[in-house]
């Protein structure tokens, strides 16, 4: 017999059939819950305090028989253990104590489990109490936050109402003074053509005319006013419609936090007036995780406020842009009626002095006219006298090239043979000296010539000068328009 609590052979030449199972199937406790929503696992990190695999598989297991002894070995399936009758190859696997000792542990646990169930009944019943009390706390908070927030927004929506219906009433105010310039600035394209016709007529000045006198100092300073006035509204213009651009960005951005804080508001009074028994409440699993929130309510209120403060600035920026640009149409309209009528004056003045210096220009031309004729007649008899010396100089060439023949020691430098080279030298200085001469008298006619053709030239250039001032440009500037139309206001 072995020791006691040690594995001992079975008494029974066939073994106790185990049970297959103590408690009922899972797939028939599942069956008697129905849910409407669909089914999510839990995840392992929410630490239940049950846990119904853990609790299956512990009911599952059982208690089963001790092996066979060693000594027997396994039968094949569907063959039975012959009985055995020695009774000394078999012992007893427990004793009575063993079996009363067992019984009492059974009881003992049975009787712990029982109170520790009433124990947990009992708090349970307490704890659905409080967390009873608790949600119902909870939600009454929510439902107040929630209608502060409706308050809070609809305070924030009156304000940007103000503020927009403000930002409007600018923008249609600056847009009617930018059409204004607009127009005005059209109206000056008139006056810069006629000064830029006269200032072109003016280059059909010829010669000496083509003088940077006072009428065209005048006329360049009207073209430059003018064009400084057009460049002074454009930019006024640009800044308008870059005010307006800033105008209509912050109105857009009042307007989509309007709209924002418009759908917010209904959002948050239907969640304000949800209740348990209200339709459309849903289980939405773990959308208490998801945080897609960008703001808090520090951030939220400054966000609406810088929207307020931008357009304010934009509004203030707006009106100050509309006073300047009322300023620089009555400005310009007066310095371009004062330098309209400068121009003109210079012109006047100018038309007097063209034809006081024609007059003049006619009596010199008579002087230079009588001077080129005697200078012609001197031309020619220097011209008669250069070519008297001609012969005298081939006589004397000659004779020089004739007595290099000479032969051997009678080339001979004697008086005569001097006195020849002596006359060639003396020709050639006098007849340079005649050319000198004639060179001269020629340069000093081509100058009279030359004053002659000035004189004609500019007795034209005056002729033209007169038609070119006093035609054509006075008669171009008989219009302008009026200061109401370059305000533009007509």
């Amino acid at each position: 017999m072995g020791l006691v609590g040690s594995p001992l052979t079975s008494t029974f030449a066939h073994p106790r059939s185990i049970p297959t199972k103590f408690l009922p199937a899972i797939s028939t406790l599942a069956s008697s819950y129905q849910n409407r929503v669909p089914h999510y696992p839990l995840p392992q990190t929410f630490g239940l305090p049950w846990l119904p695999e853990a609790y299956y598989k512990t009911a599952a297991s059982f208690p089963t028989l001790a092996p066979f002894s060693p000594k027997f070995p396994e039968l094949p399936p569907g063959k039975k253990l012959p009985f055995v009758s020695n009774r000394t190859s078999l012992c007893t696997r427990y004793t009575p104590e063993d079996w009363n000792l067992s019984n009492l542990t059974n009881f003992r646990g049975s009787e712990a489990s029982r109170r520790a169930a009433e124990g947990l009944r009992a708090d349970t019943s307490r704890m659905l109490q409080d967390k009873h009390q608790q949600t119902k706390k909870t939600q009454e908070e929510s439902t107040k936050s929630l209608g502060s927030r409706v308050n809070d927004i609809g305070f924030w929506k009156s304000e940007l109402s103000r503020e927009l219906e403000a930002m409007i009433g600018e923008t249609n105010a600056l847009t009617e003074l930018k059409e204004r310039m607009e127009r005005a600035l059209a109206e000056t394209e008139a006056p810069l053509q006629v000064a830029q016709e006269c200032l072109l007529h003016r280059e059909k000045r010829m010669g000496i005319d083509l003088v940077h006198d006072e009428v065209e100092k005048q006329l360049l300073a009207e073209v430059d006013l003018i064009r400084s006035c057009q460049e002074r509204m454009k930019q006024s213009l640009e800044r308008a419609r870059g005010q307006l651009s800033s105008n209509r960005g912050a109105q857009q951005e009042l307007e989509r936090d309007l709209a924002h804080k418009q759908t917010a508001q209904q959002i948050d009074d239907k969640c304000h007036h949800l209740r348990d028994t209200s339709d459309g409440i849903s289980y939405y699993r773990g959308v208490e995780q998801i945080d897609a929130t960008i703001s808090v309510p520090e951030s939220w209120a400054k966000f609406t406020d810088s929207n307020i403060l931008l357009s304010q600035g934009e509004r203030a920026s707006s009106a100050k842009l509309r006073d300047s640009m009322e300023n620089l149409l009555e400005v310009a309209a007066e310095e371009m009626w004062r330098q309209f009528n400068e121009v003109n004056v210079a012109f006047t003045n100018r038309i007097a002095e063209t034809a006081d210096a024609k007059s003049k220009i006619q009596s010199h031309l008579a002087k230079t006219l009588q001077e080129i004729f005697q200078l012609e007649m001197k031309i020619e008899a220097i011209r008669k006298g250069i070519r008297d010396k001609e012969p005298a100089l081939k006589v004397a060439q000659t004779r020089l090239e004739k007595r290099t023949r000479r032969p051997h020691v009678e080339l001979c430098r004697d008086s005569a043979q001097l006195r020849l080279v002596s006359e060639v030298y003396e020709l050639d200085r006098t007849i340079q000296t005649l050319q000198q001469r004639l060179r001269d008298a020629e340069e000093s006619l081509q100058v009279l010539a030359r004053s002659k053709a000035t004189l004609e030239h500019d007795l034209a250039v005056k002729s033209n000068s007169l038609f070119l001032d006093q035609e054509k440009c006075l008669g171009m500037r008989r219009s302008f328009p009026s200061t109401a139309r370059l305000r533009g206001c007509a």
